[in-house]
């Protein structure tokens, strides 16, 4: 008796251990499904006065350039820093000069170079913490996570120039399919709110990266104006014109595609217009009987193919077989 009221006792712990299981089993799917809930929710922000421009072509054809452009500038990095650096490309985004400098720290190493042959300026943004890091690597220094919130001096502006040169020459090569850019430098600015780049509400569009210097996430973004890339874009988005070997390729098949239909057979009926019966006349005819036809006599036979009516034609015979000539196609008799 005693050995049974244990196993009762183990039996029941376990139901009841399974039961908290299942419980908390529900409890997480449904505190997973909120979640899913609240994040599938998020409203974005859409102004009705700045349509979106940017169509999802065009959005392609810049994350294709700006990909290259991030695997090249991790190459860069990686041989200017001699450490393990690398740049991912994050977004594409349409916004206005005064948003974008909105987004940007108060103090950061704000690179500004006029973008020919498109009007206007360019900018490449690096936060000024990533800056003085990558000088301190390239002096010799560990490039610290703790450095100094300031202008460069003379010196360092000289040698992280270097960098920013090769960074710019990397954008031209990666984004030669889409704009023949030539960047040249024409200032450097730490504080955004004085980098005169475009007006408050010209539309700019803005790439967002992850530079990650040793184990440190950077963000870095380049600016360009939009006005200046969108009759490129235009351009690259466009089918290449044919050349005349592929025109003559397309005339070809469609000279066979139009021989291989006209040998395709088909049923054609020669047809009275319909003639519209009530039940009990239709239930009992009888072998011999004469229906009156709703065709008129003057009218001509309807032609058909999967009954469609495609001409019109006049009964005859052709020696002993039955035959119909041709009038005319329902367009032309209308």
């Amino acid at each position: 008796m005693a050995q049974r009221g244990a196993d009762t006792s183990d039996v029941s712990l376990l139901a009841s251990a399974s039961s908290a299981q299942r419980a908390a089993s529900r409890a997480g799917s449904a505190s997973s499904r909120a979640r899913r809930r609240t994040g599938s929710a998020e409203a974005v922000t859409y102004d009705f006065r700045r349509p979106i421009q940017l169509s999802r072509e065009h959005s392609r054809i810049l994350q294709l350039g700006f990909d290259g452009f991030a695997r090249q500038a991790t190459t860069v990095f990686t041989s200017s820093l001699r450490t393990v650096c690398q740049v991912t490309l994050l977004s594409i985004e349409q916004r206005s000069y005064a948003e974008y400098v909105d987004s940007l720290e108060p103090a950061t190493y704000l690179t500004m170079f006029a973008a020919d042959p498109m009007p206007g300026l360019g900018v490449l943004e690096i936060p000024l913490v990533a800056t003085m890091s990558c000088v301190d690597h390239m002096l010799g220094g560990p490039g610290n996570a703790d450095q100094p919130q300031r202008p460069l001096t003379e010196i360092e502006s000289g040698v992280i120039g270097g960098l920013i040169e090769r960074l710019l020459s990397e954008m031209r090569y990666s984004l030669a399919g889409i704009v023949p850019l030539e960047p040249t430098v024409t200032g450097v600015e730490y504080s955004p709110q004085f980098a005169q780049v475009a007006g408050a509400a010209d539309v700019m569009v803005v790439s967002t990266f992850e530079m990650r210097v040793d184990d440190r996430a950077h963000r870095m973004t380049v600016c360009l104006p939009f006005s200046g890339l969108l009759p490129h874009l235009a351009s690259a988005a466009a089918p290449a014109p044919a050349s005349d070997r592929e025109r003559a390729k397309r005339a070809q098949a469609a000279e066979v595609l139009a021989a291989r239909f006209a040998t395709v057979p088909l049923e054609v009926a020669v047809r009275f217009r319909p003639t519209q019966l009530g039940p009990d006349a239709l239930s009992s005819l009888e072998p011999g009987d004469v229906l009156r036809l709703s065709h008129p006599a003057s009218a001509p036979l309807d032609v058909t193919v999967d009954d469609t009516t495609f001409a019109h034609a006049t009964a005859g015979a052709q020696g002993q077989r039955l035959a119909a000539l041709i009038v005319g196609t329902r367009k032309e008799i209308r």
